[in-house]
């Protein structure tokens, strides 16, 4: 064999295993990521949800968190994505309207509880008798009360307790329920409202007081499959959110499961 010929097989013989092992991608490699929108107070959880998926194999979701109000809207306007997962029932009522969710898959999800906090550090308990006096010493972070879940259930609260013309105009509105966290977290707040589950997952704020369950509507989170989607693993991503294995992980952060 001419040394010429010698070479071309050498090279050969290095490109070719190359070659083939190009199609030895896995097969979850190759798909496309579902993209999944979720209320910001699903952080934690839905992100230890998506890890575990991926565990199993399958490409690990996107996930974008913003308010409920933010996303609903963003699926209005015409965005694309493959799963929504409200912290109310209004936001994902208002799609169904719409015709933006795939038939039949709108499901209850999980539910949360409302709570006052407050910095680590600072002493003292909120109870529903001293709540408007308390809660109207200083600024007070709250979700916008006018579109997002957070900011609307405990505006709620507030009028059935009795406390919100003392309250309202010392409320600081934020974009969602975690930049109301934050404010508290960072001292620009004495007290916030948010749901027990950011608390939970804050360890510079504590819970000050918690809402009665009746003085507001019921927390759900519904989830959804929306109409547009057309990645192949949604769906499967969905069920498995809903299965006992998918719920055991958002009960782990401190929400209830339906």
């Amino acid at each position: 064999m001419s040394s010429r010929r010698k070479k071309l097989c050498l090279v050969a013989c290095k490109v070719l295993p190359f070659i083939a092992s190009l199609g030895a991608v896995p097969a979850a490699a190759q798909e496309r990521a579902p993209l999944i929108l979720a209320a910001a107070s699903l952080q934690e959880s839905m992100t230890a949800a998506a890890d575990a998926w991926a565990r199993r194999g399958h490409v690990r979701p996107v996930i974008s968190f913003a308010a409920s109000s933010a996303l609903a809207r963003q699926v209005q306007a015409g965005g694309k994505a493959d799963l929504f997962a409200s912290a109310d029932e209004e936001w994902m009522d208002v799609l169904e309207r719409d015709g933006l969710l795939a038939a039949r898959t709108r499901s209850a999800f999980l539910r949360n509880r409302l709570v006052v906090i407050a910095p680590a550090g600072q002493g003292g308990h909120v109870t529903t008798r001293t709540l408007g006096r308390t809660l109207s010493a200083g600024p007070l972070a709250m979700a916008d009360t006018d579109s997002v879940p957070a900011g609307k259930y405990g505006k709620a609260a507030l009028e059935r307790l009795g406390a919100w013309s003392m309250v309202a105009p010392h409320v600081v509105r934020a974009e969602n329920v975690r930049a109301a966290l934050a404010l508290v977290e960072r001292g620009a707040a004495p007290y916030g409202i948010v749901y027990a589950t950011d608390a939970r997952a804050a360890p510079r704020v504590r819970v000050a007081g918690m809402f009665p369950a009746a003085s507001h509507p019921p927390i759900t989170y519904p989830l959804a499959r929306l109409k547009s989607s057309t990645n192949r693993q949604a769906e499967g991503f969905r069920r498995f959110l809903l299965s006992a294995e998918g719920k055991a992980i958002f009960r782990r952060y401190g929400f209830s499961t339906q």
